[in-house]
């Protein structure tokens, strides 16, 4: 255990912090509030481990008063329904800091942790843990001096039942000692992208924050390697060209040579998914196993990745954009590219959150 940690918790302990947990069986964190719905078993056994999403419904899951710092959510939900697959990209997962009427963070309940394109997929890193079967755990320190609030939104045809979670935080008693940093995270989504025209991961408003990280999704709609695309960072004002550059996708990611193993075999190289602490390539997967197809049916490459920018902050003092190029490889040469590719952006910022473009509709956000 490291020395700093024990010091850290010494010190919150003085400062009069208290732990606090909202889950269906306390969904308002108050002390000695939890447990307390009956089953056939009697009373606080197990009498409200989840709940049900209505159709077309918003659903607060918490709603905290005063200041704190949420370190940990756990979810899971069943992703399929009678009706339909890809649940995951019909919940809308919403945040909002010290009682602003804008959502800091806006983004489709499955890609918020890594799991893109309405699929499961298994993620082992230091802020998002997606462990069997569906388990789906973020560490992001989303700290509020008046406020907390949580809702998903229902956009699944039918009702969506089992959903169960639990939000941990922390009390703070002085608002003074929260930091003006509020975590956000935007979802974008081109499909296709346009040849030649860099897909936007972010543009911030005005203010000073840092870049936390990114899961990327790309459905690859031609033939070949796609990989070949910078990514790219314009830091206050860079303009046209930015102060960091990448040299491709797989090598931001923290892979390399087009994430495959060239000597695995003498016809088809093998395509190697991992997953580490601060980044990874989790999904890659040619087969549909959703309830849209009636038969496991091939279909275009998905390809899920993350980065998480925890030793190599990205920071900036006035604004930020961060994009990524759609150049591929065909043979020898370099080409440009349109796929379908969308992304969460996860940041830290001092401004709120306001005027920012809603979410997209769930037609547009589908797997098509």
């Amino acid at each position: 255990m490291n020395s700093d940690w024990v010091d850290n918790i010494h010190d919150a302990i003085q400062r009069g912090e208290q732990s606090a947990s909202i889950t269906a069986e306390n969904p308002t964190g108050a002390r000695g509030a939890g447990g307390r719905e009956a089953s056939a078993l009697g009373p606080g056994r197990k009498g409200r481990p989840c709940i049900t999403l209505p159709a077309g419904e918003t659903t607060e899951l918490a709603n905290i008063e005063g200041a704190g710092s949420i370190r940990h959510i756990w979810m899971t939900v069943a992703t399929h329904t009678e009706a339909i697959g890809f649940v995951l990209r019909d919940l809308v997962l919403r945040m909002y800091w010290d009682d602003a009427d804008t959502p800091a963070v806006e983004v489709p309940l499955g890609d918020f942790f890594c799991n893109g394109n309405g699929e499961r997929a298994l993620v082992t890193s230091d802020l998002v843990v997606v462990a069997p079967t569906g388990g789906m755990n973020a560490y992001f320190t989303m700290p509020f001096r008046d406020g907390a609030r949580i809702t998903v939104e229902n956009q699944h045809p039918v009702d969506v039942g089992g959903l169960f979670y639990q939000i941990d935080f922390v009390r703070t008693p002085d608002p003074a000692t929260v930091t003006d940093l509020r975590f956000h995270a935007s979802w974008r989504r081109e499909n296709p992208t346009t040849p030649g025209q860099d897909f936007t991961i972010l543009e911030t408003g005005q203010g000073q924050g840092a870049f936390l990280g990114t899961y990327l999704n790309i459905v690859a709609l031609e033939r070949y390697w796609y990989g070949e695309g910078e990514v790219k960072f314009f830091i206050d004002g860079d303009d046209p060209y930015p102060t960091i550059c990448g040299t491709g996708v797989e090598d931001y990611f923290g892979g390399a040579w087009a994430f495959q193993d060239r000597l695995s075999s003498e016809s088809e190289p093998e395509v190697l998914t991992f997953s580490a602490p601060y980044c990874g390539y989790p999904t890659f997967s040619t087969r549909d196993t959703s309830k849209q197809a009636l038969y496991y049916t091939s279909m275009a490459p998905v390809h899920g990745m993350y980065r998480w920018h925890v030793q190599d902050p990205i920071l900036f003092s006035e604004n930020l954009r961060v994009t990524v190029q759609q150049i591929g490889q065909v043979g020898a040469d370099i080409v440009e590219r349109s796929d379908d590719v969308s992304a969460v952006a996860y940041w830290y910022h001092n401004a709120p959150a306001t005027n920012r473009t809603p979410i997209a509709s769930r037609e547009l956000r589908r797997p098509r």
